[in-house]
């Protein structure tokens, strides 16, 4: 696996590049017993429950069997989804204590006028945790990758408005 961190050389500012997402190691322990079950009693739950809808006759009034077709589909999706996610995860170790802002880092900053304190990362990689968080991929994340404390920085909403971010502190995140 490549380095996923590389210098832009303009400006000094490092960006992470690799496409995976960080998470701790609680974070990930979580997300792959909630694989684990899904993989396992979670398809057997609904293997059930389709076979008991079906059971009951004609399917193409069977209600009860297109909810569970519909909730077997669901899992599927989030199985893929966490399969995806765990093999591209960067785990456990919060990233160097530099003030360059990348995910695994908590952010101060004043954003459109009010301050706010958040994790930039993922949502799944932070859900025991109570703060605020923002994808690396999301517009404000993307914009506030690779700067520092003291630096201001405008992004483009998914509305169509622009706001300014001003970085007041940097920090990595620490579980307590």
């Amino acid at each position: 696996m490549t380095d996923p961190v590389s210098y832009c050389s303009d400006e000094g500012r490092r960006f992470v590049t690799g496409s995976g997402t960080w998470l701790t190691q609680d974070a990930y322990d979580r997300l792959v017993a909630e694989l684990e079950y899904l993989r396992t009693e979670g398809r057997a739950e609904i293997a059930d429950k389709i076979d008991a809808a079906r059971s009951e006759g004609d399917l193409r009034e069977n209600g009860g069997y297109h909810a569970a077709r519909e909730e077997q589909a669901k899992q599927e999706a989030r199985i893929t989804q966490l399969t995806n996610l765990l093999r591209e995860a960067k785990i456990g170790e919060a990233p160097p204590d530099d003030g360059i802002i990348e995910p695994g880092m908590v952010v101060k900053a004043i954003v459109a006028g009010q301050k706010k304190t958040f994790l930039l990362g993922s949502r799944e990689g932070a859900a025991d945790v109570e703060i605020e968080v923002f994808s690396e991929k999301s517009p404000l994340g993307a914009a506030l990758n690779g700067h520092r404390a003291g630096e201001t920085v405008s992004y483009e909403a998914p509305n169509g408005k622009t706001f300014s971010v001003e970085v007041l502190e940097v920090t990595p995140f620490r579980v307590a």
